[in-house]
């Protein structure tokens, strides 16, 4: 009998993210600041509503790309809150942003185009550019510098075969936010050099400093960017699965082409709730980021009394990413000593990369009290370090 699985399945492989899950059940008293899910619900107004537009018969298949109503709020968004003049063709509503993800690298790469990863990355950014037969090409960036994205080592990665830059700002792991200048550098680097970027805009709403400001809005940027939005975070929609991309027109036909072969349309419900998230951003938002950004300092300040952690106070995201290098330990070997020791469960570092070694991710979405019985216990530990 001939093989069963394509060669790349032969071996199992299983994510950091997806065993956190598993590990979850080895402990009782376990507590999980390992996984981006928070603890917080869905708002209210969101789920009444999308539940009555269920009840009036919105169950069936959508337009392919979505809604007409909801792609109409995504553009006035992107009008209101930037000054973006989005057009009804470069949206498309998609079954979460990673499916979303998935879509455009299908349709960008050719097997062989190359995509530059800033280095530390989101788990799934590798296999979604492999899967789509190209080829990640990593970008160091360093908490000395900020984890900004340096052009000289940027430019010493391009080839012939460069296609795209990807960005994710508010950043997964780190939480660092590229700032406005340096995302003007990079537009004007991606425009000299006729690079595209795609963007992984998943954070939005959580930027503690600086307020957002997307790179396909600045000047000649939307005809070279391609965005990938989610309700799952901004809006606290994680079981939903609803997202969106917006990104030049041709980008946009090939994904609907693709997405028919997949999953046709997006859930008709999700899409109902994502309408009423936008429709009410302006009481659902404040409260959020209040929140988010009061768990982040709190927690941070905690890491930071830990002798042998430490943490710049947080610029975006839900997430931290302390450094443990004083200690001698690789990621894997704190994580490990964190979990049996403490019962406390993180994720390490280097599962986003190279540059992650020596860091651990924790991830806020669990409420302060929870948080704050994790550092207790992880302050008692014994761990050597250089001071």
């Amino acid at each position: 009998m001939r093989e069963l699985l394509n060669r790349r399945f032969l071996v199992p492989r299983t994510s950091a993210i997806a065993e956190a899950a598993e590990t979850a059940r080895r402990y009782d008293d376990l507590i999980n600041l390992s996984i981006g899910d928070p603890d917080v619900p869905t708002p209210r107004r969101i789920i009444d509503r999308a539940f009555a537009d269920a009840l009036e018969g919105h169950t069936k298949y959508t337009d392919p790309r979505g809604y007409r109503e909801l792609r109409e709020a995504i553009c006035a968004f992107y009008r209101e809150e930037y000054g973006d003049r989005v057009t009804d063709e470069e949206v498309f509503v998609c079954a979460a942003g990673v499916v979303g993800m998935y879509l455009v690298f299908q349709v960008l790469l050719d097997p062989g185009d190359e995509v530059i990863i800033p280095d530390p990355y989101f788990t799934c950014y590798p296999d979604q550019v492999r899967a789509a037969g190209g080829k990640p090409v990593f970008l160091p960036t360093y908490e000395e510098e900020g984890f900004s994205i340096c052009l000289e080592r940027l430019e010493g990665l391009l080839t012939p075969r460069t296609k795209a830059i990807l960005i994710n700002t508010p950043n997964n792991p780190t939480g660092v936010c590229l700032s406005r200048q340096n995302l003007t550098e990079l537009a004007g680097f991606c425009r000299e050099h006729d690079l595209l970027v795609v963007a992984d805009d998943i954070y939005t709403n959580f930027c503690y400093g600086e307020p957002f400001f997307p790179i396909r809005a600045l000047e000649g940027m939307g005809e070279r960017t391609v965005t990938v939005n989610s309700f799952s975070k901004n809006y606290i929609m994680t079981g939903f699965r609803i997202g969106n991309i917006v990104a030049p027109a041709p980008v946009i036909r090939a994904i609907q082409q693709l997405n028919e072969y997949v999953v046709y349309s997006a859930p008709s419900v999700s899409q109902r709730g994502a309408l009423w998230a936008l429709e009410s951003r302006g009481e659902i938002e404040p409260s959020l980021w209040e929140l988010f950004r009061g768990r982040m300092e709190y927690a941070a300040r905690r890491i930071n009394e830990v002798p042998w952690m430490s943490v710049p106070m947080p610029q975006g995201s839900i997430y931290l990413f302390p450094s443990i290098r004083r200690t001698g330990l690789t990621s894997a070997q704190a994580a490990e000593r964190i979990l049996e020791e403490a019962h406390v469960l993180v994720l390490p570092g280097d599962t986003f990369g190279a540059c992650g070694e020596g860091y651990l991710r924790i991830a806020c979405t669990v409420e302060n009290e929870v948080m704050g019985r994790a550092f207790d216990r992880i302050a008692k530990m014994e761990i050597p370090f250089q001071k």
